[in-house]
């Protein structure tokens, strides 16, 4: 204790917020952040089969093979973020990566594919779970994409009004999925027979295995591989020590993955299983295991549930991305901004009304929209692991060259199956990807040269001076059309500024001239009142015409007055010439532009609007 004359003190420090309370543990963490990776399981085998079977039945026997090319390609890529989460403990992933060792273009381009991967994951993903549902419930099939469309707004919906999701929530849907899909694998393996057979779908003419065939069919499972990298972008966020918990999240998630596609593999070759119009592999699956009995509708609720969220955590994800974006000047700053409940609103519009587009044009599809979605992620994949090459020869800590190799055996892998996975679904939708990267670079590249000019000019102060002398008075300006009490707010508000204002009038057609100045100077006699004729047949242009004549190099302010309507539909009934006349003016002059909204009141709203 301190005394003093006012008493005692207590000199013991104030007790630190307890912050680590709300980070996350390995398992929150597999539960907040590899929810869109845990249910890749239930399109990922899918998609191989889709592609197995043109080579009807023979070809359904390399699906594990092919699996375990994938499970391979995952073991490298766990290996090698557990070295991104070591190197980039800050977070950031790909974005980070490249932002530090590769280049400017490079991190826009690993930004962009995380747009992408995030974007289609919501699609994907609600698309998956409505398949999962209209399997067990057959008689919603014709109303997929209104099915998808409702959940798709709902979790919209509900991000926009700021609902924070707990990983802890998480973690029981997560648990009873994972549960479900190794109690399908384990009673499979204990069956002989499939106790429900579903009417398989073979291609008449058949193709032959080759290799072609299986790398279109290791193209389409690499799918499942989304979703690896979102533990080393959230580093941060796990508890201490950090580094070693999102290592080992990242570990078991890999061997979750890994022994899930695996074991669904196995069975698929050993119930022969094909596909089924209208029921997904997951759902042959569970009713050959289990049974279409409660087991069976226990695994189709659990794999909805975890799709939505799984959908759920790109909204978490694509707006603090975006957020990031925005901060480096690459996005518009409005993605920066966060509403009253704490939400980043654009990005939460824009990624809900993407997807909704996707949805739409795939007929809310799944198979339709999985072929785009490894493209993106092998391209962050790649840019990643290269960006670590260049890190480990940057730095050389102990141990460097074997991480080097590492990184180095990694980035070449994805980038092969970047370019496999573009050239085997290129005429499938690939091109879309193909365009849509580039277009994303592109249009960052020029936001952030547009902020660069701006900030040049904002910053800029040569030349730029103030006197405390006699200086040009500015010029101020009030176009009005008719004596209405819109024109009473201008000249009201034109009068604070300024003793000295000018009235400008634009004479349209047949107008009477002489009928207009009377009336003006009987309301105003003591204002200046300028008539001019509508020569650019726009009063818009007309102003700025005369503005740029006579008043070259003088300061000038255009007072515009607008209705500000009493209701929301009433927006719609002004011609918005004043909104017009504002834009045309910032356009052609160098005009300050000041619009004053005059306010109806709703009680008024029927009043007639008179000076």
């Amino acid at each position: 204790m301190i005394l003093g004359h006012r008493g005692a003190v207590s000199a013991t420090p104030r007790p630190a917020r307890n912050t680590e309370k709300h980070k996350l543990s390995v398992a929150t963490g597999l539960a907040g952040l590899s929810l869109d990776a845990m249910a890749s399981v239930s399109y990922g085998p899918e998609a191989i089969v889709l592609v197995l079977a043109l080579a009807g039945g023979a070809g359904i026997g390399f699906t594990l093979p092919v699996t375990i090319a994938i499970a391979v390609l995952l073991a490298v890529l766990v290996a090698s973020y557990r070295q991104v989460i070591a190197a980039f403990p800050q977070g950031g992933g790909a974005y980070a990566v490249a932002k530090k060792h590769l280049s400017p273009r490079a991190s826009l381009a690993a930004a962009a594919s995380l747009i992408v991967d995030y974007t289609l994951n919501v699609a994907v993903s609600i698309a998956a779970g409505v398949a999962a549902l209209t399997s067990a419930f057959p008689a919603l099939l014709p109303y997929t994409v209104w099915i998808a469309l409702a959940i798709l707004g709902g979790i919209t919906a509900l991000n926009l009004r700021g609902i924070a999701e707990s990983a802890r929530v998480f973690m029981l849907p997560t648990a009873i999925f994972v549960v479900s899909i190794f109690t399908v694998i384990i009673a499979g393996l204990f069956r002989d027979q499939p106790a429900a057979v579903a009417t398989p779908f073979l291609a008449d003419n058949a193709h032959s295995i080759g290799i072609l065939l299986l790398l279109k069919a290791f193209s389409s499972g690499c799918a499942a591989l989304t979703g690896v990298e979102a533990i080393a972008n959230a580093v941060p966020s796990f508890k201490t020590p950090r580094v070693r918990n999102a290592q080992r999240a990242e570990v078991v998630l890999g061997i979750l993955l890994g022994t899930m596609l695996i074991g669904l593999a196995v069975l698929i070759e050993k119930f022969s299983l094909t596909p089924v119009h209208g029921t997904t592999v997951l759902s042959q699956l569970t009713s050959a295991s289990l049974g279409n009995g409660v087991g069976y509708y226990v695994v189709q609720f659990s794999t909805v549930i975890l799709l939505a969220l799984a959908a759920n955590t790109s909204y978490g994800g694509l707006p603090n991305l975006m957020r990031l974006l925005a901060e480096d000047n690459v996005l518009p700053h409005r993605f920066s901004r966060k509403s009253r409940r704490e939400v980043f609103t654009y990005g939460v519009l824009s990624l809900g009304g993407v997807a909704a587009l996707l949805l739409l044009a795939s007929g809310g599809h799944m198979n339709t929209l999985v072929p785009l979605f490894a493209i993106g992620v092998f391209i962050g994949f790649t840019l990643a692991q290269f960006g670590m090459v260049r890190h480990w020869l940057a730095e050389r800590t102990p141990g460097w060259k074997w991480r080097l190799a590492l990184n180095g055996f990694g980035a070449l892998l994805t980038a092969v199956a970047a370019v496999v996975t573009t050239a085997m679904k290129f005429t499938e939708g690939a091109w879309l990807i193909a365009l849509a990267l580039p277009a994303l670079i592109l249009g960052m590249e020029r936001i952030r040269g547009a902020y660069t000019h701006i900030g040049t000019r904002l910053t800029t102060v040569d030349g730029v001076e103030f006197s405390r002398g006699v200086r040009v008075k500015p010029a101020v300006l009030v176009p009005v059309a008719e004596l209405t009490a819109l024109s009473v707010r201008a000249m009201a508000a034109a009068t604070a500024m300024s003793s000295e204002l000018i009235a400008i009038h634009v004479c349209m057609g047949e107008e009477s001239t002489a009928d207009f100045t009377h009336r003006w100077e009987t309301r105003y006699p003591d204002s200046h009142l300028i008539v001019i004729e509508d020569t650019e047949n726009s009063v818009g242009l007309s102003l700025a015409r005369y503005i740029r004549t006579h008043f070259p190099h003088q300061e000038t302010f255009a007072v515009v007055a607008t209705i500000d309507p009493a209701t929301r539909w009433h927006k719609f009934l002004p011609s918005q010439r004043t909104d017009e006349i504002a834009g045309v003016l910032r356009k052609h002059t160098e005009a300050v532009v000041c619009q004053i909204p005059v306010r109806i009141d709703p009680a008024d709203r029927y009043r007639p609007l008179h000076a």
